[in-house]
Order: structure tokens, then C-alpha cells, then sequence
């Protein structure tokens, strides 16, 4: 692979499983499940964005399924950008890696190193690849492409902690692209009981389906600077964002004396796009304000 190296994962066996055969079959039984309850879209209204968790798959692994479970139809894509936080290594602003690959347990997921270069050129991220060795936010969503979408090449991007208007401007440079496919990975409010994560949980999902980034604050979600670019971003360009589902570790699995909140959410080309999408698992959330 052009002599670059290979990352190799960092999370297999604890955030999900090692064994291939065994993560295959999860990973296409979840799809299956979300599949049931949120149709793939018509080939015009596939979304340009999916927001999706990024824990251990026993707690958020369905969550994100709903999410990916949107992606049938429309032109074949071509790649995949993933945004997430640096849970391990703090980043300033946007962070490639120099790798030619990222490996998982299905298979080294291909970087697409013209993108990839071509966003550096641009001055629009940095490499670095201590910030990607041990991270996962970004290497749990690469079995659903994996599953999914077969070879599509990915780029994965780690985002600083105030780095929203950088994800604007690189969104800006993807989006008219209808073959590219965004992902922001991130988690919601972290270890609140249960009343008031689902509280919290549904004041942010407000704010991203009211696309009202200035409402998404640091205790908003793990990933909050990713997901407020796109937000932002969504109210520039007037895209249609839907909430595909909305729960939280004491819903999956777990005590609910200190959970931790999922959201899956889809942004669309058009104010009309998602119409196809089944309800979300709380369709009643507060106003926005």
C-alpha cells in the first residue's frame, strides 16, 4: 500500500468483536434490525451526513446501525470521511493519519490517500498519527462501512475540541460531492442518571434538528465539536436534518444510575429528503429555544 503503514485496530475484542466471522454476523444482524424500522431511502434522498455512536457495540451498536441502515440508494459512493473526537491524544484542529489503511477483523478499510493529501494540501487538516493509534471513535464505525459498503475507501479525520468552524470548511469542500458520505461520530451526555440523560439527550437532539449549533454545548456530547460543524454547517446550506433514534446505555444495556446517551441522526441534500425515514425512538422532544 504504497509503503505507508497499515493502523492496526485498537479496540478489537473490547469495544467489539475480534473474531471475523462473528463481527461480520453482528454487525449485518443489526443493520437487519434497523433496516425494519427505518427503511433505506429512494436514490434521490440518500443522506449526504448520518450522525452515529461510537461505544462498545452491546451498548450503542444498534443505535448506529439505525443510522447506516439509511444508506441504500442513490449514486454509489465512492468514499467515506469520518469526524470524531481524540478521546486519547488531544488534536488542535483536524487530524489525518499517513496510514494506507485502517485494519479491522474484516479487512484493512482503504484510505483514500488523493482525498486525504488533498485536504492536507488545502490546508484544512493535519497529519498525525500518534492521535490515531489508539483511538476509537473512529475505528468503530469502520465495520458498518465495512458490512455495508464493501471496499469503499474512508478518510478518517479526528476533530480538536474547538475546531467546529474547521469542520465547517471542510464540509464545504466535500459536500457538492453527492458520491462522498460524511460520518460524525459521537456519543451524547456522559455517566448522568437515567431522568437526566434522557432530559439532556433530548435538549440536544432539539438542537440538532433545529439545526441550532450555538445550543450544543461541551455537555452536550463527547464528539460535541464535530457535530456542532455539521449543525452549523446543515443551517448554512439549509439541509434537512432527521432524529432516526435516541437512547442511552440504560435503555441497551447496563444500570441506569450513570449512563451514557446515543443519538443516530441523517442531514439530506434537501428540505424533503428524509421523508422516507421511520419515526425515531422519541419523536416528542422539547421545543427548541
Amino acid at each position: 500500500m504504497n509503503d505507508r503503514p497499515v493502523r492496526s485496530p485498537a479496540v478489537a475484542g473490547s469495544f467489539y468483536p475480534a473474531e471475523p466471522n462473528v463481527l461480520r454476523d453482528w454487525v449485518a444482524g443489526a443493520l437487519a434490525r434497523a433496516a425494519e424500522r427505518v427503511p433505506g431511502s429512494e436514490p434521490a434522498s440518500r443522506p449526504g451526513a448520518i450522525v452515529a455512536p461510537h461505544a462498545a457495540y452491546v451498548y450503542s451498536g444498534n443505535v448506529a446501525a439505525t443510522a447506516y441502515a439509511t444508506l441504500s440508494g442513490g449514486v454509489p459512493l465512492e468514499r467515506v470521511v469520518l469526524l470524531g473526537p481524540a478521546h486519547m491524544v488531544p488534536v488542535a484542529t483536524l487530524a489525518a493519519s499517513s496510514a494506507a489503511a485502517f485494519a479491522t477483523p474484516l479487512g484493512p478499510a482503504v484510505i483514500d490517500t488523493v482525498l486525504r493529501d488533498a485536504l492536507v494540501a488545502a490546508g484544512l487538516v493535519a497529519i498525525d498519527d500518534r492521535a490515531h493509534r489508539p483511538e476509537h471513535s473512529l475505528e468503530v464505525q469502520l465495520p458498518f462501512v465495512q458490512v455495508l459498503l464493501g471496499d469503499v475507501p474512508v478518510v478518517p479525520l479526528l476533530v480538536g475540541p474547538d475546531a467546529s468552524s474547521s469542520v465547517v470548511r471542510v464540509l464545504e469542500y466535500l459536500w457538492d460531492d453527492p458520491a462522498t458520505l460524511l460520518v460524525v461520530s459521537t456519543d451524547l451526555s456522559h455517566y448522568h442518571d437515567y431522568r437526566t440523560a434522557v432530559q439532556l439527550d433530548e435538549a440536544t437532539a432539539s438542537a440538532v434538528i433545529g439545526r441550532r449549533a450555538d445550543l450544543l454545548g461541551p455537555r452536550s456530547a463527547c464528539g460535541v465539536s464535530a457535530l456542532r460543524g455539521l449543525v452549523a454547517f446543515a443551517a448554512g446550506r439549509d439541509l434537512a436534518a432527521r432524529l432516526l433514534d435516541l437512547r442511552n446505555s440504560g435503555d441497551t444495556t447496563g444500570p441506569r444510575d450513570r449512563v451514557v446517551g446515543y443519538g443516530a441522526f441523517a442531514f439530506g441534500r434537501g428540505s424533503s429528503v428524509l421523508d422516507a425515514f421511520g419515526e425515531p425512538a422519541h419523536p416528542d422532544l422539547p421545543p427548541v429555544g
